[in-house]
């Protein structure tokens, strides 16, 4: 399987490099090759077609968004670092922070017509960090709610009647558990990009992470209470096993599962390996809290380079894969949404596509609630997100209680904040 990923790979470059050879051959380097090998190398051919002076040299891809930060982060020392480079959205902070990326603002600026170019101020928001435009949205995503309607209908929820909160999905995923002997209730994909899921739980109910000071955790208090307490209720009572999100898509695309809740950029894939199994639905993430947000996850493109001309080649590149042609692209291939507007209401790209696939446009539905993945500041950024990842763990393993987990979370954050 790795040497055919290889070889496609080579011959994607060669094809790119034969016709016409090129004056900067940008390296491009992107995470989560499952999704995004197909889309960034049609991406790469369509922007060579159109700017034949540029080529694109993409590097081996990463495995996902923590493996890419940690690698660009090593490339920043020896001096390797890609011209363009596909970063979580929670990840963008280090890369300001450390004064390796470069602020896409003044390109913006020199652009014509910038305001019609379908980047709204509030997508925009999601690549800025400390007053710099850090990258431009690529691929987002929102979690989502996924349904297997057959093993619900045997349950007695018609498609009419999806969930609206938390306690309505707990109470179907029991029923049909009970209903359809074999199956499993619900997976709470917790570990997808180490606290995504959780932060996705605190926002939605109205909640904060850190306080303004970003010095102190917030996310101890009555709200995140209630937050962990969910995640134990999924845990108690059979609803949720202790298992892999490996284990768990398995269960669901073959049937023997009714609720998953993961993230939007996943529905591709789900969707060809149901076929034509069983009827598939997908239904909001529940926002509780009138002041509620939903972080979005994905990636945005950021520009590493500092050489003149070759920034602004990749600046091209940025702009295409972003824009409407890359975006219809990057959605057609994958479950995320696009970071401009422009394709979204095209009737040419993506209006029909969204009439024609309606479990895509769950995540378009949820832009207005969106808000950042937070990025914590800091040396220990990283090692933050695996103590969280940890110790939600222990609830769902049962070896420790959610109040007793929320409150060790809370400590061991505190210190690598101090």
């Amino acid at each position: 399987m790795k040497l055919r990923f290889a070889a496609t790979i080579i011959g994607a470059l060669s094809l790119l490099g034969a016709a016409h050879a090129a004056k900067v051959e940008l390296v491009v380097d992107y995470p989560y090759p499952e999704l995004f090998n197909d889309t960034q190398q049609a991406i790469a051919r369509k922007f060579a077609e159109k700017f034949p002076d540029y080529a694109v040299k993409f590097r081996s891809p990463t495995p996902e968004y923590e493996v890419a930060a940690q690698q660009a982060l090593r490339h920043a020392v020896t001096k390797q670092l890609a011209d363009v480079s596909f970063q979580g959205l929670n990840r963008q902070r280090i890369f300001v922070d450390r004064g390796i990326a470069v602020d896409l603002t003044p390109f913006m600026r020199k652009e014509k017509n910038w305001e019609q170019s379908g980047y709204s101020a509030s997508l925009l928001a999601l690549g800025q960090i400390q007053d710099k435009q850090a990258g431009i949205g690529f691929a987002l995503s929102t979690p989502i709610i996924y349904y297997n309607m057959d093993l619900l209908d045997k349950a007695g929820m018609a498609a009419a009647q999806l969930p609206k909160t938390w306690d309505d999905i707990l109470r179907v995923s029991d029923a049909s558990r009970k209903a359809n002997a074999g199956t499993s209730g619900l997976y709470f994909d917790w570990r997808i990009s180490g606290n995504w899921l959780w932060q996705s739980l605190v926002f939605s109910m109205g909640g904060k992470i850190l306080d303004a000071s970003e010095k102190k955790v917030a996310f101890d208090d009555a709200t995140g209470q209630r937050a962990m307490a969910l995640m134990g209720r999924m845990a108690l009572g059979g609803t949720m096993d202790n298992i892999s999100y490996k284990e768990a898509s398995q269960m669901f695309v073959s049937g023997r599962m009714a609720v998953l809740v993961t993230s939007t950029s996943r529905l591709g894939q789900i969707e060809k390996l149901i076929g034509n199994r069983f009827k598939l639905a997908t239904g909001l993430f529940p926002v509780p809290a009138q002041n509620g947000r939903v972080p979005a996850g994905g990636n945005v493109a950021m520009m590493f380079t500092r050489d003149p001309e070759r920034q602004k080649a990749a600046w091209e590149f940025i702009k295409f894969a972003t824009g409407p042609e890359g975006a219809t692209i990057m959605t057609k291939n994958t479950g995320y949404f696009p970071a401009n507007t422009l394709p979204i209401d095209d009737p040419a790209r993506l209006k029909g596509y969204y009439d024609q696939n309606p479990n895509q446009y769950t995540a378009v539905r949820q832009i207005p609630w969106l808000t950042g993945w937070y990025a914590f500041p800091g040396e220990n950024g990283l090692k933050i997100t695996d103590v969280i990842d940890n110790h939600t763990q222990t609830v769902f393993d049962r070896s420790a209680t959610p109040a007793d987990a929320l409150k060790a979370m809370a400590t061991d954050v505190q210190k690598l904040l101090d």
